[in-house]
């Protein structure tokens, strides 16, 4: 998602959650060989004919990381676990939705559509209270993953709407990415299908967000991160934009 401001880099470490699907990656199915691929490394070059500094080139860090990061930073200022959990037994509903919005809105991640759709189903009292403590259980619950993933399903599902639907896969998804870009990803929907054809992996989708897709989407993740680690890649965010430079359009060649 090519941004054309400047902002500074981040220094995201990937955590144990991603690292645990780095040592699965092999168990993959791609349309080559095990290992990195034809296909794989013909991704790799793409990227790196666009940013010759890999992860670490500063144009990079110009169009896709930097604002990726700053959203993260922005995040961490109101929300990180502590302070979150604070306004929740403060009943500040509105006061959580209003930052995760504006948080949000100043990046590209989200269509106009979907922004519009996100703002009026928080609008209420009822919508803010559902989405601040559904979003709180999806990010830092006791569950495991794929029960907090379903869950936070069922609570977007359950938002308050007016023309388009709440349900979608980058709203679904664009909270975890921000929020801890260590363990979540973005989905949308389109250029990532494109990009999992062009690395040769079969990418399990579904319109209607599911874990099922979701835990492909990782797996995806987890395997371009183990072709690409001599790149040295953070975190979600790098591995995300290494995805969209496959599939999106704006990096035709």
């Amino acid at each position: 998602m090519l941004n054309t401001e400047t902002f500074n880099d981040g220094d995201g470490v990937a955590g144990g959650t991603l690292d645990a699907r780095r040592k699965g990656a092999d168990k993959i199915t791609t349309a080559g060989n095990r290992g990195t691929t034809t296909q794989a490394l013909r991704c790799r070059r793409k990227f790196l004919r666009f940013f010759p500094g890999g992860f670490y080139d500063e144009t990079y860090i110009e169009w896709e990381r930097g604002y990726k990061w700053q959203a993260h930073e922005r995040w961490m200022e109101r929300l990180e676990p502590h302070a979150y959990r604070e306004l929740l037994d403060r009943r500040r509903f509105a006061e959580i939705t209003e930052h995760a919005v504006r948080v949000e809105s100043r990046t590209n991640l989200l269509f106009s559509f979907n922004k519009m759709a996100l703002r009026d189903a928080v609008r209420s009292a009822a919508g803010a209270k559902r989405f601040a403590e559904g979003l709180y259980a999806f990010l830092h619950g006791p569950s495991d993953d794929r029960t907090r993933f379903e869950v936070w399903c069922e609570t977007v599902a359950g938002l308050p709407r007016r023309q388009t639907r709440v349900l979608t896969w980058p709203l679904v998804t664009v909270f975890g990415f921000i929020a801890q870009p260590e363990r979540h990803m973005f989905l949308k929907p389109n250029v990532t299908r494109v990009a999992a054809r062009e690395y040769g992996v079969e990418f399990a989708y579904t319109s209607r967000p599911n874990w099922e897709t979701y835990e492909s989407l990782l797996n995806f993740a987890a395997l371009v991160q183990r072709d690409v680690r001599d790149l040295r890649p953070r975190d979600m965010i790098d591995t995300q934009s290494f995805i969209w430079v496959q599939g999106s359009d704006e990096y035709e060649e």
